[in-house]
């Protein structure tokens, strides 16, 4: 097989856009972006016009039938990850699908079992555990510098009161699925086991949507990880991550280009700048995540190690848990 991954895009909106910003920061001899499709073709057709990407599709039919792509970035809505992803899998295409991955645990093992049936590459897109800093938490645990892992403690918060696809239920709002997601995979990144008992408490706004939740996984031993996340109020959004021998913070934990290390001294990693502005800030730092997915596929592999099948459904039964703890409940869980 050739060195190069050839991209199709599912979805022409800001996330999708930022994904081929950051694709642009690598070779070109290794990454190509094939063709972008959307629900309206004008949509498509300008998102194309601007990255300078051949073709250009008006339904995501017409993407999972096209030959010249390998894989699928899926930046669609939430709600839609379930039935997009099923799509280009049984079409034979290899998938990165934004997190969250689904709306519960029931969709998330269809999604997976689409993968192992087609023998495809599949993950869900959690682009922190890529990062330089995640991976030199990853190396301060495994490498014994840490000691034993004790408490994790995370928050991650900000005024998003006008934003309607964490607010509105029809979107698949609500901050355990777009802030949780994080607070709970940083968590596990750093305890590696499935966590024993789940508090949670939150509240919610007119919609009936999580807007505001704090919880804490006790995990063997009674270590812990405590989070909160919110919509209403901006926090310190870093992940503390306590040892017996010390503890690194993970600076604006979710796309971290700082840390501060055991030594108490801080190191940055920065990305470079791709061909325009990225819609939300660092996502270049996409790059990361898109470089270890090539590498798999080249390797021949399914999965990877850094957000494998078994992590997705963890992080979902873990959101699945708290929002039924806080009595926030989808028509998909109805379903």
């Amino acid at each position: 097989m050739a060195k190069i991954i050839r991209w199709g895009i599912a979805s022409a909106g800001k996330i999708s856009e930022d994904f081929v910003i950051a694709l642009s920061t690598l070779p070109a001899s290794d990454h190509k972006v094939q063709a972008v499709a959307a629900r309206a073709l004008d949509r498509a057709q300008e998102f194309a016009k601007k990255h300078e990407i051949p073709s250009a599709y008006g339904s995501y039919e017409e993407l999972a039938k096209s030959k010249d792509v390998d894989i699928v970035y899926i930046g669609t809505l939430n709600p839609q990850h379930y039935e997009v992803s099923l799509l280009m899998l049984n079409s034979g295409k290899h998938v990165l699908c934004e997190k969250p991955l689904a709306m519960n645990k029931k969709q998330v093992e269809g999604i997976l079992a689409a993968a192992k049936a087609n023998k495809r590459f599949f993950m869900e897109g959690v682009w922190s555990r890529f990062f330089p800093a995640y991976q030199r938490v990853r190396e301060a645990i495994s490498g014994g510098q840490l000691g034993e892992v004790k408490e994790v403690v995370v928050n991650f918060g900000f005024p998003l009161g006008n934003v309607d696809r964490l607010q509105k239920r029809e979107l698949g709002g609500g901050v355990v699925y777009d802030l949780g997601v994080y607070t709970i995979q940083v968590s596990q990144w750093a305890f590696q086991e499935k966590p024993l008992k789940i508090e949670s408490s939150g509240t919610t706004n007119a919609e009936g949507i999580d807007d505001d939740v704090s919880s804490t996984l006790t995990y063997t031993g009674g270590r812990t990880a405590r989070m909160r996340f919110s919509s209403k109020v901006k926090l310190d959004n870093t992940a503390v991550i306590k040892g017996t021998k010390g503890q690194v913070t993970l600076i604006d934990f979710w796309s971290p280009n700082k840390l501060i290390d055991i030594d108490g001294k801080e190191k940055e990693w920065v990305p470079p700048k791709g061909k325009y502005p990225t819609n939300y800030g660092n996502s270049e730092a996409m790059r990361y995540e898109a470089e270890a997915v090539r590498q798999s596929i080249l390797a021949g592999d399914v999965e990877n190690k850094n957000v494998s099948y078994a992590d997705s459904l963890l992080i979902v039964e873990i959101q699945d848990t708290i929002r039924k703890q806080i009595g926030v409940l989808n028509k998909f869980d109805e379903e």
